[in-house]
């Protein structure tokens, strides 16, 4: 009995040590200071550069970052080849708005031709005002009272965007306009009140040519285009 008292002594001494040179090791690691990653062991000392004060010139480039910075490579390139009108009308839209692109307009194009019609189809007013002009908002709205009223609801679906083309550019004063021909295929599908289909099919998707007119003010600081006028091609 008093051996094992004695050998359970020595284990407990033992740990003890152990554990004591565990923590004091960990204490001094403790207390010494760690760098963070904003300091530097070598050239902390250096002097920085003082800013240099901004030009007017700057303060205007950060306000507006479009001004005054060279075109992206190719945009004279993309603006050619189109019959002479409509050159000349992306011409006078580019030399008057910065901002303009013409590939970046034609995606942002093909973008809202998908989201103003999935917001007509499922009667969505709020996000149709904020991409139409007051008088293609006005015709969607009604139409969408109209259906409601009716009882019928659209079930259709944007199967794709076979072709974009630019039928028309002008530079109205400071209204910059441009009409895209799209060509795509839609499924179309009416239901009553109960959910019966009395019109299209989800199976049979029909080729649609329609032209819309998109504007923006060229003098506004937004980027966006709105959808002006819509028609058939």
């Amino acid at each position: 009995m008093i051996v094992e008292i004695v050998i359970l002594a020595m284990i407990a001494a033992f740990l003890g040590l152990r554990l004591y040179s565990v923590l004091g090791r960990r204490a001094e690691h403790e207390e010494e200071p760690v760098p963070t990653r904003f300091e530097r062991s070598e050239g902390a000392n250096l002097p920085r550069p003082a800013p240099s004060p901004a030009t007017d010139q700057s303060r205007e480039q950060m306000r507006d970052p479009a001004r005054n910075q060279p075109r992206p490579a190719g945009e004279a390139a993309r603006l050619s080849g189109f019959p002479p009108a409509v050159e000349k009308g992306l011409r006078e839209i580019s030399a008057a708005d910065r901002r303009f692109d013409l590939m970046s307009f034609m995606e942002g194009a093909r973008a809202a031709y998908g989201m103003v019609l999935e917001a007509f189809w499922r009667g969505d007013k709020e996000e149709l005002r904020q991409l139409c002009e007051d008088d293609v908002y006005a015709s969607f709205a009604a139409a969408i009272d109209a259906r409601e009223e009716a009882g019928e609801t659209l079930d259709n679906r944007l199967v794709r965007i076979e072709d974009t083309t630019i039928q028309s550019a002008r530079l109205d004063g400071r209204i910059a306009r441009i009409a895209v021909l799209f060509v795509a295929d839609i499924a179309a599908v009416t239901r009553n009140r109960e959910g019966a289909v009395v019109a299209g099919s989800l199976d049979d998707a029909i080729e649609t040519r329609d032209v819309w007119t998109f504007s923006r003010d060229v003098t506004a600081s937004g980027p966006d285009w709105l959808l002006e006028e819509t028609d058939q091609g």
